[in-house]
């Protein structure tokens, strides 16, 4: 599909981790550059306390890196969901409500797109996963108004949502030539989403599609998961994780996964749990580990240490093994990672996935050897253990890989063309 006219809305994907602004216009590239020419700006802000201003994406995470004093926010999509989103945070000495920080990046994400487009938007589709919150409708639902709400604080008048796997549909669509039942498989930051949707070249203009979506669901599970358990598993054990006390018990855990989860970072900085950690120290049969905790502590170094989980992360998509070097905690400290250990690590998220899977073809009463594709999205869509688990339960079908960046936006700034005009 293409506009004969530019779209008078925008389609955004606000991601866990990228985010991307997508416009349907005769010519030219649908998504939007957002960030040095490139049309992903990853949804992380960090509040520079030496020059007292925000700074978001690449430079965000550019001025952490360098040392800056302040404060690094990522996966900020997490908010939606959870409990911390009707709180507020400590910014530059300053009590700053959760919501408004989410404010500041999604008023970003449109000024962003506005200067490229060179016009203003009061209209947008903005994707959304299955479920924000498993199992919990309500909850679910307080997620989407809140997202709702701080679209139109930022200039939004007219805001709708569309699943986040449907996007991607309808983007895929654009390049198929026959009928086609796919799997849709995004596999997103924050969570993983599924559905069920029947394809063909001549539905694509269609305004109702309803009867062509067989069944959508979704586990609250991604990529930032999997950083958590490699993390947890690969290089927690440096820092003390899992190590035995004095009395033989093992070391509390709470302080670890705290450190190895994007939103909880900060909360080991605090001093009532530097007070529990020194306590545990003198409780620990080895301390070594333990001091090598306390100088991450001290350099407020847990946000570096998850960019690193997250990178070797990566790497592990396509390399066996990837040596982790924490020279800035203990000069020589390395942590070798390897894959079948990540794949052990991710294990009970992998079958959360496939039973999510399973529901889903129970659901639609459909014999998965009926599926003919698996369309794979999304920014974790690439790790083979989590391919090799989905794929095994198609084996008749094609494994499709997608723009795992782009696919949603672009099925986006579609619907944002067929709502809108």
């Amino acid at each position: 599909m293409s506009a004969a006219q530019p779209a008078r809305a925008l389609g955004l994907d606000f991601g866990t981790s990228n985010s991307t602004a997508g416009w349907l216009r005769p010519a030219g590239d649908v998504l939007l550059p957002l960030e040095e020419g490139k049309a992903t700006l990853p949804s992380v802000i960090f509040f520079n306390a030496e020059e007292r201003r925000p700074a978001y994406g690449r430079q965000a995470l550019h001025e952490y890196l360098e040392g800056y004093e302040g404060r690094l926010l990522r996966s900020l999509k997490s908010l939606l969901g959870s409990n911390l989103l009707k709180g507020e945070t400590s910014i530059l000495g300053s009590a700053l409500p959760f919501t408004e920080v989410l404010g500041l990046f999604l008023g970003t994400l449109k000024q962003r797109a506005e200067q490229q487009a060179d016009r203003p938007f009061d209209a947008v589709v903005l994707g959304r996963p299955v479920h924000f919150v498993d199992d919990d409708p309500v909850a679910d639902q307080e997620a989407e108004d809140t997202l709702a709400a701080v679209a139109r604080q930022v200039g939004f008048s007219d805001i709708s949502f569309q699943f986040e796997p449907l996007a991607a549909a309808f983007d895929y669509e654009r390049s198929i030539e026959h009928e086609e039942l796919v799997l849709i498989v995004d596999i997103g930051g924050g969570t993983s989403d599924f559905s069920l949707v029947r394809l063909a070249p001549e539905r694509r203009n269609l305004a109702d599609r309803a009867g062509d979506i067989l069944a959508t669901g979704g586990v609250h599970v991604g990529g930032t998961d999997f950083d958590r358990q490699l993390s947890l598993e690969g290089v927690m054990p440096l820092l003390g994780y899992g190590s035995a006390m004095k009395s033989g018990a093992t070391m509390p855990t709470s302080h670890y996964i705290n450190l190895a989860t994007w939103h909880t970072i900060n909360a080991v900085y605090a001093k009532k749990s530097v007070l529990s950690l020194r306590d545990m120290r003198y409780d620990a049969q080895d301390t070594r580990c333990m001091d090598r905790l306390f100088k991450l502590i001290e350099q407020r170094a847990g946000h570096w240490l998850a960019i690193q989980v997250e990178d070797a992360k990566i790497a592990l998509t396509d390399d066996w093994r990837r040596t982790l070097r924490l020279d800035r905690i203990e000069t020589g400290l390395a942590a070798d990672l390897e894959r079948p250990l990540f794949d052990a690590a991710i294990a009970l998220q992998l079958e959360r996935l496939s039973r999510g899977v399973d529901d889903l073809l129970a659901r639609a009463d459909l014999d998965p050897a009926r599926v003919d594709s698996l369309f794979f999205t999304g920014g974790s869509s690439g790790i083979p253990a989590l391919r090799q688990a989905l794929a095994k339960r198609f084996p008749g079908a094609r494994l499709v890989d997608g723009d795992r960046f782009g696919n949603i936006g672009n099925g986006l700034a579609i619907e944002a063309f067929k709502r809108y005009g």
